[in-house]
């Protein structure tokens, strides 16, 4: 804690100083994660053996048959899956009975044995990680990410850098999760270079990527889906009806718009004054990654120059490959059947991977020009660097992807969103308050179901009729759970990519553990969820359109 930061310290500040020392007191996330296995363990003996379960509909895409081979005589089968049905789920609503499964039955203890090596590969962010990384991290090594921000320091209003840092973050889900492997990072040294904390430059992007997930300027992938689940759940009341792919696309600009002013307000006012002035080093533990190679400190401002210069020669001819591939109406990248570059589309299923390229391409662009990277021995060494930094949260994530798939195997939580899903559905209240008891509800849920689509998938047959019946329209339900289901990402502890945060901050604070970032999130927790919903209150009662066609409520 910095001596500006120990001063005068508000009620709020000192509780959440509160929170952040409870919070990095507990053992190590690892050890935690083992604990929770083992209570997952036990608990779920116990509700098998009091035969607790729950019947409700379900609307989910349908089960899609894949082709197991093994390529290089490899062990492991590699899934093939049609495109068509990749790309077009057929979606139904059938009746399911869940019942908790009992992880110390024969089946159960069978399942813990012989589940553990594909929970991980099945583990997406894994992967994830690892590609985006070795693009990512080369650029950085070869300190391409260090000039960049400097330039954006440079030409942005000292004012607005907060701002502009937020607003990429929300719209960065566009990218699936390259928001959290790109943006986060940079956020915090963004803050850094201009003599600001870079923990408040970390937790302004981190809200905004994680914290407003399901809103965006543009349609996203995930809205294709959660839109065909609630046309599959209006149909269980009226056939007649469907919404479209845009029926929440005017909230979501707004929303868009207003969390990032939210933001950017939270972190001026609240962060940062609790964070006091940045006066530490940056740490190097062994299981951080890497900062940018001292060198790239000498590196001359002609060099930098010539190493910009090249690496943005080398951006558009990625982006030109990129047009090439997508811009004519038969382009590869495009969606074969509709044409489409948004939807469906092999473009936008490989974000991650040219997120990867434009960096590594760029990043050798610049270390070639700037002098940093001299040899193919010395671009291997950067990545080699960078994944060794990575060890730390590669086994975090290997004990956290058993928890996930040991406590999904018991199915408690689905358990859990139904009893709390119906005991709202019998609420006697007003449509307006329901919604509101609908927000709160799909909040405390997704401590727990942190995925955007399963909790949809349960919620959506309940919810979407009973407010058909009640007159408030489907579009306004959707716009609802979009609220409910953001704001707890940047807390809950299932969040995959925590860890990943965590490592971060220790770059900046070497005692920083979970606590840390717990405590820096929180209030945009808070916040968030409570403006928002006042936001959404605002928006219904005025009757403003949810999106072209989309009225709040049924005509």
């Amino acid at each position: 804690m910095t001596a500006q930061a120990a001063g005068k310290r508000t009620f709020s500040q000192r509780m959440l100083d509160g929170i952040e020392k409870v919070g990095n007191k507990v053992p190590h996330p690892v050890m935690i994660f083992l604990g929770l296995i083992g209570v997952i363990i036990v608990l779920s003996a116990v509700f098998a053996a009091l035969n607790v379960s729950v019947t409700y509909e379900v609307t989910e895409p349908a089960p899609v048959v894949a082709e197991e081979t093994y390529p290089g005589g490899t062990q492991e089968p590699s899934v093939t899956v049609d495109p068509e049905k990749l790309y077009h789920p057929d979606v139904e609503t059938h009746t399911e009975t869940t019942e908790v499964k009992s992880l110390l039955t024969a089946d159960g203890i069978r399942f813990i044995f012989t589940s553990a090596v594909t929970n991980f590969t099945n583990f997406g962010v894994v992967g994830v990680i690892l590609v985006a990384m070795v693009g990512v991290g080369l650029a950085e090594q070869a300190g391409l990410i260090g000039a960049l921000i400097r330039k954006l320091v440079a030409v942005a209003p000292k004012w607005s850098l907060t701002f502009i840092i937020v607003l990429v973050g929300v719209l960065s889900s566009i990218a699936s999760d390259a928001g959290y492997l790109v943006l986060i990072p940079l956020g915090a040294v963004a803050f850094m270079s201009v003599g600001r904390h870079p923990l408040a430059g970390l937790a302004a992007a981190f809200a905004a990527v994680g914290g407003t997930f399901m809103v965006n300027v543009m349609i996203t992938p995930t809205d294709g889906i959660i839109t065909e689940i609630t046309n599959e759940a209006i149909a269980l009341a009226d056939p007649t009806k469907t919404i479209s792919l845009t029926s929440n696309l005017y909230f979501a600009i707004g929303s868009s718009l207003f969390l990032a002013v939210l933001i950017t307000i939270v972190t001026e006012k609240i962060i940062e004054p609790r964070l006091g002035t940045f006066t530490g080093a940056v740490g190097r533990g062994a299981t951080e990654i890497p900062d940018a190679d001292p060198p790239e400190a000498e590196v001359t401002p002609q060099a930098q120059a010539r190493g910009l210069r090249l690496a943005l020669y080398g951006f558009l001819a990625v982006l030109a490959l990129l047009v090439l591939l997508s811009a004519p109406s038969g382009g590869i990248l495009r969606n074969p059947e509709t044409g489409s570059l948004i939807e469906d589309s092999p473009l936008m299923d490989s974000l991650i991977f040219i997120i990867m390229l434009i960096f590594l391409v760029s990043g050798v662009c610049y270390g070639v020009g700037a002098g940093t990277l001299k040899g193919s021995a010395a671009a291997m060494a950067a990545i080699t660097k960078t994944f060794a930094g990575l060890g730390g949260l590669i086994f975090m994530l290997l004990v956290i992807a058993q928890f996930i798939a040991y406590f999904n195997y018991t199915n408690m939580a689905t358990i859990a969103a139904v009893k709390m899903a119906d005991g709202l559905e019998s609420a006697n209240i007003g449509p307006l308050w329901l919604l509101i008891g609908f927000i709160l509800v799909t909040f405390v849920l997704d401590v727990i179901i942190p995925g955007v689509i399963p909790k949809w998938a349960i919620f959506a047959p309940i919810f979407v009729p009973l407010f058909l019946r009640l007159g408030v329209a489907p579009q306004t339900v959707l716009a609802a759970y979009r609220i409910g289901d953001s704001p707890v990402n940047v807390v809950t502890p299932l969040m995959v990519y925590l860890p990943f945060i965590v490592l971060l901050a220790q770059k900046y604070k070497k005692e920083a553990g979970v606590g840390t970032v717990v405590s820096l999130m929180i209030p945009y927790t808070l916040i968030i969820a409570v403006v928002w919903t006042l936001f959404f209150v605002g928006w219904y009662l005025v009757g403003i359109p949810l999106g072209p066609g989309a009225p709040v409520e049924l005509p």
